[in-house]
């Protein structure tokens, strides 16, 4: 289970375990993800959920819900605050991290108009392109986001309700409106971002993380909504 696998990696980091990681996933299936303080009520439509056999769980980090599923690369970095500065700032954190993001996707896509919109979305022409979050400890932080390069659109208006806090661009624009795709090379876009944040990680990492991964899943994330 991917959002195990964030959160273990970051809690074997905060105790000194392991060192920075970084990592890229992709789900097979499509699944609701709320975020730490969101109400299911307000963010889901859990009956066509329920007849889909959508699964619902909820992350660590804070941010909005998202629907997961094919077409949607994740990314996850789990940082240390000494890496830079503007790390232990919240705003400033994600400016320094996305910026890194957004310059590989220039690199891989030739488009130069993709942007950042404050305080955590990636965009192109005011389009939602790339969602973010975190959940930030006393040395180390993680940091995940998506990218949307061949999802089915549609299915967010099905599965997700439109959402009470909205970000001042999005206007009144429902979910079909307000997000898109934007195509690219996965492999060489998973590349540039990993020669932009150049982490060094020892090859058992995630050998080292599957047993407390494997105890969340039991703990926390065995039980959908």
């Amino acid at each position: 289970m991917d959002l195990a696998l964030d959160e273990a990696l970051l809690i074997l980091a905060e105790r000194s375990e392991i060192g920075e990681t970084i990592r890229f996933w992709e789900s097979k299936k499509h699944f609701v993800v709320l975020g730490t303080s969101n109400k299911i009520e307000q963010e889901v439509n859990v009956e066509y959920c329920r007849q889909d056999e959508i699964p619902i769980f909820r992350r660590s980090s804070a941010g909005g819900t998202v629907l997961q599923g094919p077409g949607c690369l994740n990314f996850s970095f789990v940082l240390s605050y000494k890496r830079d500065g503007s790390l232990a700032d919240v705003n400033k954190s994600y400016g320094y991290i996305l910026g890194k993001v957004i310059e590989a996707a220039k690199i891989v896509t030739g488009i130069r108009e993709i942007s950042f919109k404050p305080i955590s979305d990636i965009v192109l022409d005011e389009k939602k392109v790339s969602g973010n979050a975190q959940q930030r400890k006393r040395n180390f932080m993680l940091h995940h986001g998506t990218w949307l390069y061949d999802f089915d659109l549609n299915l967010i208006s099905k599965y997700l309700k439109e959402p009470l806090k909205r970000p001042e661009y999005r206007l009144n624009r429902n979910h079909a409106e307000f997000v898109t795709n934007v195509p690219l090379d996965v492999e060489k876009f998973k590349e540039e971002i990993t020669k932009a944040f150049s982490i060094s990680m020892k090859s058992d990492v995630f050998d080292k993380a599957k047993p407390l991964m494997e105890e969340l899943v039991k703990t926390k994330y065995s039980i959908g909504y």
